[in-house]
């Protein structure tokens, strides 16, 4: 069997409208998602049974059990068994979908050691997510946006996923240390009613021309956000008065916030400086867009 190495890249709630409530419950959301340029890695070797570590700067409090949505993930998929290493460095429970990507990488990894599959992964991805969308949803709502690591247009209860080119943004990832409880944002937010995006998307030509379209959307969860956890809002404020900066907005529940820039460089500078003034934050530079190819899982070695 052949070990293979698959990048978790952080997902980005670019937008997130809240647009109603189902008699059971689910949210009904429409959210413009792309994918950062840092995320978690996982590594899969062949083994007699199933089972995880979890290591990195991130790894305190994440389990290495079946809570773990990446061990849950690669349970779906029906093989001898494996064991995974999970280096984390994104936080946890910080609104970037860490826990969903990892699940989705190592569900694409699983895949990848079957050669069929793993075809699949490259040439027929859609048909292979539309194929498993029903298991990759009892996993959770943002596992399956997460799979392809794509750009999408996020609808109904993250059920509805269609691809959206956008052009890649520069942008300043910041979280504050402190997690958010999304059901504790629901339950404290006021209008679960509120108005989708437009039913047709621009054309994006340039990063600027995201932004400025960017700038009369929402993400219905902020406020509500900001009650549960104050810090938030102080965050939004930081990240505001940065130089270049030309949008901010959180990132799904929080507490993660994202300041969008012109040029890499100018996130760069200000993540320096920002890091300087608040080295108790978390803060990284990157660049927001299509990780489709650095997220296909790579052969490292082969075994007997």
């Amino acid at each position: 069997m052949t070990t293979v190495e698959v990048w978790a890249p952080a997902k980005i709630n670019l937008t997130l409208h809240v647009t109603g409530q189902r008699a059971d419950g689910y949210h009904l959301l429409d959210s413009l998602v792309a994918f950062a340029s840092v995320g978690d890695r996982i590594r899969i070797c062949p083994a007699d049974a199933l089972s995880l570590t979890v290591e990195g700067p991130e790894a305190a409090g994440v389990p290495a059990d079946m809570d773990n949505l990446a061990l849950r993930a690669a349970a779906l998929v029906p093989q001898q068994g494996a064991a995974l290493s999970l280096e984390k460095t994104l936080p946890a429970a910080s609104g970037i979908g860490g826990g969903s990507a990892d699940a989705a990488a190592a569900w694409r990894g699983m895949l990848a050691r079957d050669d069929a599959r793993a075809a699949a992964l490259v040439d027929a991805p859609d048909a292979l997510l539309a194929e498993h969308l029903d298991a990759l949803l009892t996993l959770g709502a943002d596992v399956p946006m997460c799979l392809l690591s794509a750009p999408m247009r996020v609808q109904g209860i993250g059920d509805r996923l269609t691809r959206v080119a956008l052009p890649s943004v520069p942008a300043l990832l910041v979280n504050p240390r402190l997690p958010v409880a999304t059901p504790d944002v629901f339950r404290a937010l006021g209008a679960k009613d509120n108005p989708p995006m437009p039913d047709r998307l621009p054309d994006f030509g340039t990063s600027g021309a995201l932004i400025d379209w960017l700038q009369g959307m929402r993400n219905d969860l902020q406020n509500a956000a900001i009650d549960v956890e104050p810090v938030i809002g102080q965050v939004l404020e930081v990240l505001t008065d940065l130089h270049g900066c030309r949008l901010t907005r959180m990132s799904g529940s929080g507490a993660t916030c994202f300041a969008l820039f012109e040029t890499l460089a100018d996130a760069e500078t200000a993540g320096e400086a920002l890091q300087r003034a608040q080295p108790g934050w978390w803060v990284t530079a990157c660049v927001l867009g299509d990780q489709t190819d650095m997220a296909l899982p790579k052969a490292v070695a082969a075994t007997a």
